[in-house]
């Protein structure tokens, strides 16, 4: 009968009790904590490849709204009138400057050594 009276008092020891929550709360903590970084690191391929398909339909999208209807105009013009040889001549003297400004930028630095 005195083992019971002893256990009962060491069962309803209230610095005992406390530690046992505190001990159970840590173990809650850590187990959360390995839980949140298993649902992240399950959840870090789908962020990406939802953010690659983002930007590849974004890219598409702006691509499309510029290339058609520039294409489509570019089409509708007939061929050989005087604005059509202004935009070539105009597009084939841009060429030339930039070969120009290509050349130089090229001479300066070797000149400069």
């Amino acid at each position: 009968m005195s083992e019971n009276v002893a256990a009962e008092a060491a069962s309803s020891d209230p610095l005992k009790n406390v530690a046992d929550a505190m001990e159970t709360a840590l173990q809650a903590a850590k187990d959360g904590a390995s839980d949140a970084r298993a649902t992240v690191e399950k959840a870090m391929p789908a962020v990406g490849q939802f953010m690659s398909r983002l930007v590849y339909t974004t890219c598409y999208t702006v691509s499309y709204g510029v290339v058609f209807p520039t294409v489509l105009v570019a089409r509708s013009i007939p061929g050989n009138n005087a604005m059509v040889n202004g935009l070539v001549d105009g597009a084939k003297a841009a060429r030339d400057a930039v070969d120009q400004i290509k050349a130089k930028s090229m001479v300066e630095p070797a000149a400069g050594s």
